[in-house]
């Protein structure tokens, strides 16, 4: 009988809780399972446009590898619009700006290293982006808007930025600026590195030679 009364006490326990705490209780595990769902939804819907995204890159990978820059614009103006928010999208806008340069349309090319400095979401792509970008205003003589590109790129960047530096204000004939950013580059750049080959050339041009320098700060000391 006692077993019996404890059986009810308890019943009655739950009842009163489940009174007291079930809506609540329900609408938590509502949510969570809302939320769960979400990120399933959201997870697939990003795999889905990233297998799209992948499609068209090979699109402009092919156009690339053709020399088919009308081609390689094309599918890179419909992934950009379509799938903007993919690496594959920032990684298509260089290879088109590439291909475009290549076949001589600069303006073509600079407009897609402009998107992806604006819109690429890794740093790296945007760095590479203006870097290459700014080499293109240099081409056309405006000096200015490249030397803005030049500024704020990420560390790994900063010897490329300070050389791209160093071309333009040389074409701007502000050959003392130059060498400061051409000696800053070589500085930054691994001994192993080709392209610090050339960066020593340039600085050999202007009378600073690397090595020249070392070795009068070794007779100095």
């Amino acid at each position: 009988m006692a077993t019996h009364l404890d059986e009810q006490e308890q019943l009655e326990d739950i009842k009163h809780f489940w009174k007291r705490w079930g809506t609540l209780i329900t609408g938590v595990i509502t949510v969570v399972l809302l939320a769960f769902a979400a990120w399933n939804g959201w997870s697939w819907w990003q795999r889905d446009q990233a297998a799209k995204a992948g499609v068209l890159y090979d699109e402009v990978e092919r156009a690339a590898q053709a020399g088919d820059a009308q081609k390689a614009e094309r599918a890179f103006s419909d992934m950009r619009e379509r799938y903007g928010r993919t690496a594959y999208a920032e990684q298509a806008g260089l290879l088109a700006a590439r291909v475009l340069h290549d076949k001589g349309e600069n303006e073509k090319a600079e407009a897609a290293l402009a998107w992806v400095g604006d819109n690429a979401r890794e740093a790296e792509y945007r760095a590479i982006a203006r870097l290459r970008r700014a080499a293109l205003l240099l081409e056309r003589k405006a000096y200015d808007e490249a030397l803005k590109l030049t500024e704020g790129v990420p560390a790994q960047f900063e010897a490329l930025a300070a050389d791209r530096r160093g071309d333009i204000l040389r074409a701007q004939g502000q050959l003392d600026q130059a060498r400061a950013a051409y000696q800053k580059a070589w500085a930054a750049m691994p001994a192993t590195q080709d392209y610090r080959q050339l960066v020593e050339a340039k600085l050999t041009a202007l009378g600073a030679a690397p090595a020249a320098a070392d070795a009068a700060s070794g007779a100095a000391r």
